[in-house]
């Protein structure tokens, strides 16, 4: 069998996983969009259940409203777009041009998405007696989950090429449980249902999925062979040049 031949076969299981992986995250979001719009009562009964029961004890524990608002700023969703947007910059300057896209692309479309889905959904947030935290707009997806998990999922993608096998060890565990750490503090806060900050951890993992697959057919076009699945371009820690526009040249192995 060729290189060509075996990085064509990589490409295609990559992207059916892809695509899989997509359906599989996108249905359980569509599923909860649909059942919050129609008003489900088996979910608005959960949802307004944990609310109030995480509401009670935030209302009995300062500390911990303060501790989960620290959170909430910390890992805001514009932290996670000026972080990546400087690290798209570099990577412009760098000559990553088509990795740069691919980091705006993801970061801003999730923003975008994350916008249109709560006027679609058009969720009021929970209304609760002596709330300890107030946030604007509309509830449904939560956009720090959402962002969260697309902010923490494309910086993971970017320097897992730059780590040892034990520092990425430690980046994955970091990536997954800063947005679950934030889908806390913002039902904690209750600014959030649970379904809420779900369909958000939902919905930025199939969006970076989709956009991850077309990155890699993207790189399959310009002659690159597929990424590691944990890795958005492994030549970062090579520092191998782009290829130019139209420089198309045969995959290497491995």
């Amino acid at each position: 069998m060729t290189v060509f031949a075996r990085a064509d076969r990589r490409l295609v299981l990559r992207l059916a996983l892809g695509l899989a992986a997509a359906i599989v995250l996108g249905v359980p979001f569509l599923l909860l969009a649909l059942l919050v719009r129609d008003s489900w009562s088996p979910l608005i009964d959960l949802d307004t259940s944990v609310a109030n029961r995480m509401h009670v004890v935030a209302v009995d524990h300062h500390w911990l409203v303060t501790l989960l608002k620290a959170i909430s700023d910390v890992f805001d969703p514009i932290t996670f777009r000026v972080v990546t947007t400087i690290l798209a910059a570099l990577l412009f300057w760098r000559g990553r041009r088509r990795l740069a896209i691919w980091t705006l692309v993801t970061i801003w479309g999730a923003a975008l998405l994350g916008v249109l889905l709560k006027v679609v959904v058009n969720r009021a947030r929970p209304d609760l007696v002596d709330a300890v935290a107030t946030a604007p707009g509309r509830s449904f997806p939560s956009g720090h989950a959402l962002n969260s998990t697309v902010g923490c999922a494309v910086l993971l993608l970017l320097v897992t090429p730059l780590l040892s096998r034990w520092w990425r060890a430690v980046a994955i565990a970091v990536a997954i449980l800063i947005p679950l750490v934030v889908a806390f503090a913002r039902v904690g806060l209750g600014v959030h249902y649970l379904s809420d900050v779900v369909a958000g951890m939902l919905l930025g993992l199939g969006w970076v999925v989709v956009t991850a697959a077309a990155f890699e057919a993207w790189r399959r076009d310009v002659g690159l062979p597929p990424a590691p699945p944990t890795e958005a371009e492994p030549e970062l820690g090579r520092d191998v040049p782009e290829p130019e526009p139209g420089d198309l040249r045969e995959p290497s192995g491995g």
